[in-house]
């Protein structure tokens, strides 16, 4: 397909409608009209797609703050989705102080978070689905993976909870990540049982260890308005480095750039006249594979959790492919329209609408699945362990406040010099003023390997461990960066040059304003380790004694480290 300047730009016009100031009319209560005038996307076009991703099984409305620093280095800096704060709502043309401008990024979180209230919910997400079907009955509905982990309920529950939810919102297609801690044989049971009939589990790099067979369907194809389409599914590639192997010991995965091809050439050679990729492989690693493989008409990405306000267009071999990502925490939905003629893409329409729970009215069927499935641990999840005076939040490279509590907590606990907590991009964020509930603190920790350890490192083993996972982030490739932000610390300050080459980025580092020397040891907190076996309290005992003990939490000071070599990086903001 081709797609001339002027069509572009039409597009992100488009993706960037004009939102609403904080003293709008429309926004707090919900006026008359207001979610018609937010949410009216006309039809366009022949084939159509709705694609969430990376909700982490909230299914009730939550705040998410979006990251003030989101660095991208070598081809990346500068481009989507590496661009934060004012300089992002230049790119995409979005109104400072809107509705939009809340979505998309972290300014005035907490003003505008008080003023347009919660976002997502998979009952108000059901509702725009909906409305979108309305105008779109043949839409396809695909579910991006990282569905089934993230909550309490999802945990208490081993991921039912959600399941049943997607089975209910009609989800036609999904791929995988998260789902894969609950451990191959209730991934399996899941396909298998629930999945069958209902929706398709999509993963065209997932084989096993023995004889490379498939494990799940590489693809399906569908008829929509007389116009066949394929979608192609692509679990996360690095799912037994950055999660416990023992969890999945006989399945390898993997980026596969060859057999996507291959699965490409296949649905064309089947009448495939649209062909596109259900990616969990983070928005960088789908650029590069957009630029690899050929007859790709869209990535519809998830992973990396942008929320990208319009397509990336990657030119290849065979013309051009979309790349979109479409947030978190069920706090987006994509809507992709093509207008397909002459078996090929002559034009589209892309829009990625921010759920707004004010604006949306819940829907009744998906409202009494949820209240029914969290009933039974009601009493739980209300649980009051503390109030925060200060924002906490997650989402960032280096660290957030959400981050340092858990960190503070294990020292703590442990009697750490420091501490080391995995660098997730899940987790809501709560306001100044709010009630930290055990749901809202779950919404951190609640996954599989919960256990907390502590280990005597030494200061050469330590940089060792930062460098590695410093190199995950910044390498220049894209392929050989396996997901997630910086590992999160407590204790120590260093500083960071994410340009600089392996093994010399993290330098400086000191402890109480001492530096870390290479052969003495130190006592290191942390929790979630990937090795079978570990045995400790697990976090949310850690840290729910911790918040109950604090009572109130406030003055979080959040332990990031120094930045060389980004001045000017329009991916990094002051951080707050």
């Amino acid at each position: 397909m081709s797609f001339s300047r002027r069509e572009f730009m039409q597009v992100l016009a488009v993706a960037s409608a004009t939102g609403m100031a904080l003293n709008h009319r429309d926004v707090l209560a919900a006026a008359p009209g207001a979610g018609e005038r937010l949410y009216n996307v006309p039809k366009f076009g022949n084939v159509s797609f709705l694609h969430f991703t990376d909700c982490h099984a909230q299914l009730t409305p939550i705040h998410f703050r979006e990251p003030s620093v989101n660095l991208g280095v070598a081809e990346a800096v500068g481009r989507p989705p590496h661009i934060v704060g004012e300089k992002l709502l230049k790119q995409f043309g979005i109104k400072p102080g809107s509705a939009q401008a809340h979505a998309f990024s972290y300014l005035d979180f907490s003003q505008a978070a008080k003023t347009y209230g919660k976002v997502g919910g998979f009952a108000h997400l059901a509702t725009l689905i909906k409305q979108m079907k309305a105008s779109r009955p043949n839409a396809l509905l695909l579910d991006g993976g990282d569905t089934w982990q993230g909550s309490a309920t999802s945990l208490w529950t081993n991921g039912q909870d959600m399941v049943d939810a997607c089975k209910l919102l009609g989800v036609n297609m999904m791929t995988s990540h998260w789902e894969h801690t609950f451990g191959a044989k209730r991934v399996q049971e899941i396909v298998e049982k629930d999945l069958k009939g209902n929706m398709e589990f999509l993963a065209q790099n997932i084989k096993t260890t023995d004889f490379e067979d498939m494990v799940f369907k590489p693809y399906a194809m569908r008829e929509m308005n007389g116009v066949q389409v394929a979608v192609i599914g692509q679990a996360f590639p690095y799912t037994p480095i950055a999660n416990p192997r023992y969890m999945v010991p006989d399945w390898t995965f993997g980026i596969q750039d060859e057999h996507m091809q291959k699965m490409v050439d296949e649905a064309r050679g089947k009448g495939a006249q649209v062909v596109v990729v259900l990616s969990h492989n983070g928005m960088d690693v789908d650029i590069k594979m957009a630029a690899r493989v050929r007859g790709i008409d869209a990535i519809l990405g998830g992973h990396t959790h942008d929320g990208m306000p319009a397509p990336f267009v990657v030119k290849n071999a065979g013309g051009q492919t979309l790349v979109t990502n479409a947030g978190s925490n069920s706090k987006f939905l994509g809507v992709l329209d093509f207008d397909v003629r002459a078996g090929r893409v002559q034009g589209f329409q892309y829009k990625l609408l921010p759920i707004f729970s004010n604006l949306l009215p819940a829907d009744t069927a998906m409202q009494a699945h949820i209240d029914k499935v969290r009933a039974p641990y009601k009493t739980k999840l209300e649980e009051k362990l503390a109030v925060t005076e200060d924002l906490l939040y997650r989402r960032g490279n280096f660290n957030g406040s959400w981050d340092q509590v858990i960190c503070d907590a294990l020292m703590q606990n442990k009697g750490a010099d420091m501490a080391f907590s995995p660098g997730v991009r899940w987790g809501t964020s709560l306001l100044p003023g709010d009630t930290i509930t055990y749901e809202r603190m779950m919404d951190q920790m609640a996954l599989t390997y919960p256990a907390t350890t502590l280990n005597t490192f030494t200061g050469e083993q330590i940089k060792t461990i930062l460098e590695d996972v410093a190199d995950n982030i910044f390498n220049p490739d894209p392929y050989y960066q396996q997901g997630g932000d910086m590992v999160r610390v407590g204790g120590m300050q260093y500083t960071v040059t994410p340009n600089a080459a392996m093994g010399q980025r993290i330098n400086n580092m000191t402890l109480k304003g001492k530096p870390i020397e290479a052969d003495k040891t130190y006592k290191v907190a942390g929790w979630a380790s990937v090795q079978e076996g570990a045995q400790g309290e697990p976090i949310w005992d850690v840290v729910s004694g911790y918040l109950r003990d604090k009572k109130v939490i406030k003055g979080v000071q959040i332990n990031t480290p120094r930045i060389i070599g980004m001045d000017g990086n329009p991916g990094l903001v002051a951080m707050k």
